[in-house]
């Protein structure tokens, strides 16, 4: 005999409250071991496979691929102890109870024994899963089982596993300013109706025991504009506006494209947004001639020979620069702590540097940069990158970051001035670095100049430190030797 146990949409962590399913790992029946990934799920920061803390058999998934799921939402059910796929529920047991009347998603009381509570490893995350859940006992209601309430509790029942998915019940609440029960339990999922003026009460849910999903309410709202647009082109009292158009008419308009802003899009929009409305930012910015830098550069990469090791990019070489900055001017490695009014001076380096993947922008970050040497950081750049570019990157490395570095010259750009990535104080912008026209030891000559913009937090120092640490940057591009004083 088994025991059923509900395994729920975990805290992912970094204040993240829902995520898309991405892919199924495992099906029904399918037999998991313990921290066996069992879905690939997207948050708003990154890609990731999450664990189930039981081991045994599948018995029911929740949510089908492509839809979102609350933290703390059912993913599956596990039949604990079994070794094959469990036979169908008795006939008389509702949809989400036991037999014997059991939930599957109770964890035993305090002193019984539990199936679950010794599989478990309770880390469903590593660094951000949850620990295992307290035990719990839900109060069985005994019209759902059709048998009477026991007058006293009785000790935790074996149950048979159920491969069918846990019934959601019926939430009650106003929709559009009505009463009644609706198959919905995201709080998301109604907002959005309430915005677009859908009766959730007239949709047939696609998800599990008719379960209303996101996708079920933005369908909903793609008929109901469709059906808007076609009204539009029907006269009020009469027939449709005549098929061939007059000579010189204009065509219809085409329907303007919604795109939702959600995971990665969403979060770079809310982070972005806050940043303007938060932080009084000024830019600067200076060209420098580079020409320089990219000799070091070339001769530390002759100097490793064919087989010497990973080559140092320029991105590693701007990077390590920037740490010796910030060790001059700390004020620029800092953050504003609002309700204290206070500037919080940060003790480490960790350099974030903006990338573009097939998700959007992220910004993974170099944990203590500021022990690093230049080809440290560049070995750690590229490892970063690559994940970046797989989708596999933690939330833990896109996180944490107390200095950010753009280099848009990889876009074909000379300038901006980049928005500050919240809640840092500030960002150093490098455009390309391509020949152009320079006064070189009194001479016109041809150099590799760059274009170098910092945008800063204006509460945590004034144009004197910011212009101060630009310069320093610039005078470590134009002359690398300024470095060994650092060194």
């Amino acid at each position: 005999m088994a025991q059923v146990l509900e395994f729920k949409l975990p805290d992912l962590g970094e204040g993240l409250t829902e995520a898309e399913i991405v892919r199924w790992l495992v099906e029904v029946g399918d037999v998991v071991a313990i921290d066996q990934p069992v879905v690939e799920v997207e948050t708003a920061k990154a890609m990731v496979e999450v664990p189930c803390p039981y081991g045994g058999v599948v018995t029911a998934r929740f949510g089908e691929e492509g839809s979102e799921l609350p933290v703390g939402a059912p993913l599956l059910t596990v039949a604990v102890g079994a070794t094959e796929a469990p036979a169908p529920p008795a006939p008389s047991a509702a949809p989400g109870s036991s037999a014997s009347g059991a939930s599957s998603a109770d964890a035993p009381a305090a002193g019984e024994s539990s199936a679950g509570s010794e599989s478990g490893s309770g880390n469903v995350l590593v660094g951000y899963g949850t620990g295992a859940p307290a035990a719990r006992r839900r109060r069985i209601r005994p019209e759902r089982v059709g048998t009477p309430a026991a007058p006293a509790p009785a000790p935790a029942p074996v149950v048979e596993p159920e491969p069918e998915p846990v019934a959601v019940p019926a939430v009650a609440g106003e929709v559009n300013g009505q009463q009644g029960p609706v198959a919905v339990v995201s709080p998301l999922v109604r907002r959005l109706a309430r915005q677009h003026e859908i009766d959730l009460r007239r949709l047939t849910g696609s998800g599990p025991d008719g379960l209303i999903l996101r996708a079920d309410v933005d369908s909903a709202i793609r008929r109901a504009e469709e059906a808007a647009r076609a009204q539009t082109r029907t006269a009020p009292d009469g027939p449709a506006v005549a098929e061939a158009p007059t000579a010189g008419a204009a065509a219809p308009a085409a329907a303007a494209e919604r795109i939702p802003l959600r995971g990665v899009r969403g979060a770079v929009a809310d982070k972005l947004s806050r940043s303007r409305s938060e932080i009084p930012d000024a830019t600067c910015w200076v060209d420098a001639d580079a020409t320089e830098l990219m000799a070091a550069r070339a001769a530390m990469n002759a100097a490793s020979g064919p087989s010497g090791g990973p080559k140092v990019s320029v991105l590693a070489l701007l990077a390590r620069i920037c740490t010796a900055a910030l060790a001059r001017y700390p004020e620029l490695n800092s953050t504003v702590d609002t309700a204290a009014r206070e500037i919080v001076r940060l003790p480490g380096v960790h350099l974030g540097f903006a990338a573009q993947t097939e998700r959007g922008l992220v910004v993974p970050v170099v944990r203590d940069a500021h022990t690093r040497n230049a080809e440290s950081i560049g070995a750690e750049i590229a490892r970063l990158t690559e994940l970046a570019r797989t989708g596999k990157l933690s939330p833990a490395q896109l996180t944490g970051g107390t200095f950010t570095l753009n280099n848009y010259g990889v876009f074909g750009v000379d300038g901006s001035t980049p928005i500050i990535n919240h809640p840092e104080a500030a960002m150093l912008g490098v455009g390309r670095i391509m020949p152009k026209p320079w006064v070189h030891n009194g001479e016109l000559a041809v150099r590799q100049v760059v274009q170098l913009s910092l945008t800063f937090d204006h509460r945590v120092c004034d144009g004197g430190t910011a212009g101060g640490f630009l310069r320093y940057v610039a005078d470590c591009v134009e002359q690398p030797a300024v470095l060994l004083r650092t060194l």
